[in-house]
């Protein structure tokens, strides 16, 4: 028997029982240690605004339920092999499993940690990943100025790893003055949207704001291109694409972790990408990003508050005992 966490209705969640069934051959039984919860797009699925065109392409690897709800939904679990064969018991291993408190694996669909990336810091897997999909889309150069809209932490990991290519000036740009220290620490510096710098090489947007999108085009240099990793769900959101746009050759690109680069497609696949992924949670400054630590018991009470974004908060990550 699993305990799982279920959206079960608009801004409702809950837990549930859950039989777990017998291992099939080959199989392994993970006992979950955390699990982060993804602000973006768990709010998304916790208000109920996946739209229906998108059912389909929104449903998580191991996803229970259908949209709207009720669904098992979540894709960042950490955990330790309890059963299964002998070489991997024991192993700590990172999934795309929704939150729960056990669950069967095959080897295939798990990633054992590697050395140096502790358990709560590999839940920001998935969120790494997306990071790294969108340096892909963007192309960033040695020397390139860089900035990057939204201090969220798919935001600041993005910050972080321009920030690690050589010669780059990265700013964060943010409405929250409390992503300052961060975005120092990871490497970057911080700016208020009022003050973001102008004519950068390269632009990442990812607030889900209207007018981050406004400020990442603004911060754009003639003939630059502005990433956009924002997902809004089922909201329109308006494009200043009057103006200048035109006159200086902006682009608007789409970066999207559900697919890899097409230029990339016939080398990488998506083990081999989130591989990476873990790799580059080596730095204990990355545990900054893990803001709120929430006993899985007690997730159906502390999580409205964080999805309908009347807590501040970067990765809260769910504890099992």
């Amino acid at each position: 028997m699993a305990r799982a966490l279920w959206y079960s209705a608009k801004e409702t969640c809950e837990i549930r029982d859950q039989d777990l069934p017998q291992l099939a051959t080959g199989q392994l039984r993970v006992r979950t240690i955390n699990s982060a919860v993804s602000r973006g797009t768990e709010g998304l699925v916790f208000r109920g605004n996946v739209p229906e065109s998108e059912w389909h392409r929104m449903r998580a690897p191991h996803q229970d339920g259908e949209f709207p709800f009720p669904v098992k939904y979540g894709y960042a679990c950490v955990g330790q092999v309890e059963t299964g064969p002998h070489q991997h018991i024991g192993d700590f291993v990172f999934g795309l499993f929704p939150h729960q408190t056990h669950f069967n694996a095959s080897l295939n669909e798990l990633h054992i940690l590697p050395d140096g990336v502790p358990a709560e810091r590999a839940v920001l897997a998935a969120n790494m990943e997306t990071a790294l999909n969108a340096l892909w889309d963007g192309l960033p150069s040695p020397g390139d100025h860089i900035c990057v809209v939204g201090g969220g932490v798919v935001g600041l990991l993005t910050a972080y790893l321009t920030a690690r290519i050589p010669a780059t000036k990265v700013t964060l740009v943010d409405v929250n003055d409390a992503r300052a220290a961060l975005a120092e620490t990871l490497g970057s510096d911080f700016a208020k949207p009022e003050d973001a710098p102008a004519d950068q090489d390269l632009v990442f947007h990812t607030s889900a704001q209207a007018a981050g999108l406004e400020t990442a085009l603004k911060a754009a240099g003639d003939g630059a291109t502005v990433v956009e990793m924002s997902w809004y769900g089922a909201k329109s959101v308006s494009v200043p694409l009057g103006a200048d746009f035109h006159a200086r050759r902006l682009g608007l690109k789409s970066s999207q972790v559900g697919t890899i680069p097409i230029a990339r497609q016939v080398r990488w696949n998506y083990r081999r990408r989130l591989g990476v992924a873990l790799s580059l949670l080596r730095d204990p400054a990355l545990d900054l990003l893990v803001s709120h630590r929430i006993p899985f018991e007690e997730a159906p009470h502390r999580l409205p508050e964080i999805l309908t974004g009347q807590l501040d908060a970067l990765a809260p990550v769910l504890v099992y005992s």
